[in-house]
């Protein structure tokens, strides 16, 4: 089957996740304009760090990278600006990647997510 196949409703999220250097800006510039509304900012800069490690295997970036990139994309099924629901879908997708990839989020990477919540988002950290 043809990956379409498999992500009925995600397009915009796969085409982007495909382009990993747009991915990185616009999840710092979006992460940051965000982050107090998130309650699940720590688990998705875990599996940013995790997406982007190069010892992470190449099918677990894959689904690390399209839930970023779903998270990114600014039309979604739940339209983020609703108050209390706006975020409910990115974090099911998220739920659901983490729950995929689970055992390859390393200490290091929530490690990373703590440490970048605590010192503030900065959007310089594309670089990282």
């Amino acid at each position: 089957m043809a990956s379409s196949d498999h992500s009925m409703g995600f397009e915009p999220a796969d085409r982007l996740a495909q382009d990993q250097e747009s991915v990185r800006r616009r999840f710092w510039i979006k992460l940051k304009r965000v982050v107090a509304q998130l309650p699940f900012a720590e688990d998705l800069l875990a599996a940013y760090y995790c997406a982007f490690d190069k010892e992470t295997p190449r099918h677990v970036q894959a689904a690390l990278l399209g839930a970023v990139a779903y998270f990114i994309v600014p039309f979604d099924f739940m339209p983020d600006v609703l108050p209390l629901l706006g975020f409910t879908d990115d974090a099911a997708v998220l739920a659901t990647a983490i729950r995929m990839v689970a055992s390859h989020i390393t200490q290091e990477h929530r490690d990373a997510a703590r440490a970048a919540l605590k010192r503030g988002i900065d959007t310089n950290e594309v670089t990282e």
